[in-house]
């Protein structure tokens, strides 16, 4: 039926008790133009979610304002990275039994690193010839260098890093649908939690059992920052208008109805909210302000650099609206693109891709003051082992990797625990993955201790495991 002929008569027919259907209404309201943007604003509108979990809030000011985390897909190689190791074992057979796809007893022999390494900064911290811009910030990052993992396949592994939960008995939510659930949005034209990029699993931007609300809203760069945001060009205003004029008449009979209902009032306002986000979303990712020189920081306008460079300035700009939790996410889809079994060489393009933009990223908001509030971290969901499966990459690794972190509170220039002499295993003050996590939570200004949501009478916790923040980095 076309708008232009819905008038009063057509609503008596549509709805002949003259009530819209609560279900019928949610659906339609969370359908249409406005799409998938308006359920992560429930949150900020709700009937308080975020003030229940007001006793996890650590007194003071938090060290960090917002996150950007920014996660490799697929397995990163510490050892060709961020943490060298000589080749003097190059050769020794070790065991490769239950690691990847090695079910079966058997040996492999340790391959050479074919990268170089060369200090950098005051710090003197050595890092690859694959991340020379990254090194020349070094000074501002603090490298954890015996990160682990219960899980040495993607999925799981993704789950493990996303969730802090080894295993998935139940919808356990996101690092940031639990931020944006404990803090809700410090914007009010703009979700608390943004996702960028391919994720590798849906698990990285679910709410889990915290409810959609919660789950992270999809931008990207480009004219349209969020996908079905904006009306179709197709659609003529006065189309529109009539569509509008009508559910003005469905919002004013549906609050009546329904006006002692408070969540379904919230998620009217809601719905209304979205229209701000659709004013508010087009002009964050308009570059045409940003000066050239900026641009060039983050590699825009330059082949390899340029999709992820743009990424990131975008990031920046969310940060600068208080855009609480930005999750990055680098050559996604399947098992990752970071998955190097073949041949190590795969990381090259891929480490190009990111190097120059990362590294602008932190210049950028340095320069800017905003470092100092800002938690940048850099991941992914497992390491890779000193062995191959008889090529010139690496398997999978979860018991040793590397992360790190820079600004929001986080002292530049530290390397945090080592791995073995073949960067097999940490050995040297290991942290979990949810100590990781347990640190974003610190210096957004959560306790993790205190962050729990209760389902069906059941208590759920954000960390069951590890030690808590890694304070040795800490300021």
């Amino acid at each position: 039926m076309n708008s232009s002929t819905l008038d009063k008569t057509a609503l008596s027919k549509l709805y002949p008790c003259g009530k819209v259907a609560r279900r019928r209404f949610l659906y339609q309201a969370a359908g249409g133009f406005l799409g998938t943007a308006i359920s992560s604003l429930w949150a900020q509108e709700s009937t308080g979610d975020a003030g229940k979990l007001a006793a996890a809030r650590l007194p003071g000011e938090p060290k960090a304002k917002s996150v950007i985390y920014l996660f490799m897909c697929g397995g990163v190689s510490h050892i060709d990275t961020f943490d060298p190791k000589d080749n003097k074992f190059a050769g020794k057979l070790m065991d490769a039994v239950g690691f990847g796809d090695n079910l079966a007893e058997m040996k492999r022999p340790v391959i050479p690193c074919l990268r170089t390494f060369k200090p950098y900064g005051k710090s003197g911290i050595p890092v690859s010839d694959w991340f020379p811009e990254i090194g020349g910030v070094i000074d501002d990052i603090a490298v954890v260098r015996s990160m682990f993992c219960h899980q040495t396949n993607h999925f799981p592994a993704v789950l493990e890093h996303a969730t802090g939960k080894p295993l998935r008995q139940f919808e356990h939510p996101s690092l940031g649908s639990w931020i944006n659930y404990a803090l809700g949005t410090a914007n009010k034209n703009l979700p608390a939690f943004v996702n960028i990029g391919r994720p590798s699993s849906p698990v990285q931007l679910t709410g889990g059992y915290l409810g959609a609300s919660y789950a992270a809203t999809p931008f990207q760069t480009g004219d349209v920052p969020i996908p079905d945001l904006l009306p179709p060009t197709s659609s003529r205003s006065a189309e529109r208008d009539r569509q509008m004029q009508l559910l003005g008449e469905l919002n004013r009979q549906f609050r009546e109805d329904y006006k002692l209902e408070s969540d379904i009032a919230a998620r009217v306002k809601a719905y209304e909210l979205a229209a701000n986000m659709m004013l508010k979303a087009p002009a964050i990712v308009n570059f045409a302000t940003e000066p050239d020189h900026v641009k060039e920081l983050y590699g825009i306008g330059q082949k390899e650099t340029d999709d992820f460079g743009r990424q990131l300035l975008l990031a920046r700009r969310l940060v600068e609206n208080n855009v609480r939790f930005i999750q990055i996410c680098h050559a996604g889809g399947g098992n990752g693109s970071w998955d190097a079994h073949d041949d190590m060489k795969t990381h090259g393009p891929l480490c190009r891709a990111v190097d120059k933009p990362i590294a602008g990223l932190i210049k950028d908001l340095k320069q800017r003051g905003m470092l100092d509030s800002t938690l940048v971290v850099f991941t992914s969901e497992f390491g890779r082992t000193p062995w191959s499966q008889n090529t010139k990459g690496r398997d999978h690794n979860g018991l040793g990797f590397s992360s790190w972190l820079a600004g929001g509170g986080v002292k530049g220039g530290v390397i945090e625990g080592a791995t073995d002499d073949v960067g097999f295993k940490a050995v040297e003050s290991p942290h979990y993955i949810s100590d990781l996590q347990s640190t974003v939570l610190k210096q957004i200004g959560l306790d993790y201790k205190k962050m729990d949501f209760v389902l069906n009478g059941r208590p759920f916790h954000l960390v069951e495991e590890g030690n808590g923040p890694i304070t040795k980095i800490l300021s």
